[in-house]
């Protein structure tokens, strides 16, 4: 019974706690995220045509290579 009193004790502190650091921090504004959002979405998408064309193109060296 002690242990559950002191999981909840602890359990209570630690919420008490990251409740007042999360006070401290400095969220991005809806602006920031949508920026941030598209920066990551254009990125990904460059990469991922990149990674294509390379892919193509290895497989038809290769292709010529093999026969």
């Amino acid at each position: 019974m002690k242990t559950v009193l002191d999981f909840y004790g602890r359990s209570k502190v630690f919420l008490r706690e990251s409740k007042a650091e999360l006070k401290k921090v400095s969220w991005p504004t809806k602006k920031q995220v949508w920026y941030s959002t598209l920066v990551v979405v254009v990125l990904t998408a460059v990469m991922g045509l990149y990674l294509g064309i390379v892919d193509f193109a290895l497989t038809a060296i290769l292709s010529r290579l093999a026969g």
